[in-house]
């Protein structure tokens, strides 16, 4: 259980710097997966939280960042 407590602190901090919908998408699937991962690779739960937390949020922000764009450019289209 002690090792839980800064993969949860580490977790927690991270989760207050990104934004809202990132931070439920992201931060808190990657970090499960990530601690699963890491716990089968040897007891390294917390890292792989870490790392699940950070590689999600890239992931679920670039995915953000490409439909506001495709949205953008279907509202250009259609004003002209």
């Amino acid at each position: 259980m002690r090792k839980f407590i800064p993969a949860f602190a580490a977790v927690a901090l991270l989760a207050t710097a990104m934004p809202a919908e990132v931070q439920a998408k992201g931060c808190l699937r990657g970090a499960a997966a990530g601690a699963v991962v890491g716990h089968v690779a040897g007891h390294h739960a917390v890292v792989g939280a870490i790392g699940g937390c950070l590689a999600a949020r890239a992931y679920f922000k670039n995915k953000a960042q490409k439909q506001a764009q495709a949205n953008a450019q279907a509202q250009h289209q259609q004003a002209h």
